[in-house]
């Protein structure tokens, strides 16, 4: 779609929702993989965010460095059509550019494959991290478009990176690059960081799920 500090100016006050990037304390082994992904087992439970590790697993959306502490925290919230309802418990860490869950009713499922910044020629486009996740979210999207969805039937979506670290220092673009492409309605999210992508050049894939009326 990630420790407790460093916030962006970016960063929507709003609850439950952020103009920049998902996020959520705790970190876990290397991602289960997703096509073009390589992974490694998860690690015990309990393991942090500030793990040395590499293959640190990063549970939150596509964009977010920070948590707000203390505010309050939205319990739900519907979508523009009034069949998504993301919710957001008060014991749980406020979400940053994410939700923690969304419930949807609907009666079709999108199952939407992994998508890299490859072009119409299968060439990976984009010289950095902001460029290739413009590219790879707008591919994901065109996909769903074509399947009859919108940004908004979105419930899932998970971002692998081949180093979270580069991702979350360019959270703010990439937030601004989300909520361009996307909006507002963010769904169930996580960042997994991999060691490398199906093509060797790329350095974010998204993959993720939608359900339509």
């Amino acid at each position: 779609m990630p420790s407790r500090a460093g916030a962006a100016e970016e960063f929507a006050s709003r609850p439950g929702e952020a103009a920049d990037l998902p996020s959520r304390p705790g970190v876990t082994a290397q991602s289960p993989s997703s096509p073009g992904a390589t992974a490694e087992s998860p690690p015990p439970p309990g393991a942090t965010a500030e793990s040395p590790s590499p293959r640190g697993r990063v549970r939150g959306g596509p964009v977010s460095a920070r948590h707000d502490h203390g505010g309050p925290v939205s319990t739900g919230g519907a979508g523009p059509d009034g069949r998504a309802v993301r919710v957001n418990p008060p014991g749980l860490s406020p979400p940053t550019g994410f939700s923690h869950a969304v419930v949807v009713t609907g009666s079709r499922v999108v199952f939407l494959a992994g998508q890299t910044a490859l072009d119409a020629d299968g060439e990976v486009t984009g010289d950095t991290l902001p460029e290739q996740f413009e590219r790879a979210l707008g591919n994901l999207l065109a996909a769903l478009r074509a399947a009859g969805g919108t940004p908004a039937d979105l419930a899932r979506v998970t971002v692998y990176a081949t180093d979270v670290a580069a991702y979350r220092a360019h959270a703010p673009e990439l937030g601004r690059v989300w909520r361009r492409l996307a909006g507002r309605d963010y769904p169930a999210m996580a960042v997994v960081q991999v060691v490398r992508l199906w093509d060797e050049r790329a350095v974010v894939e998204l993959d993720g799920c939608a359900v339509l009326p």
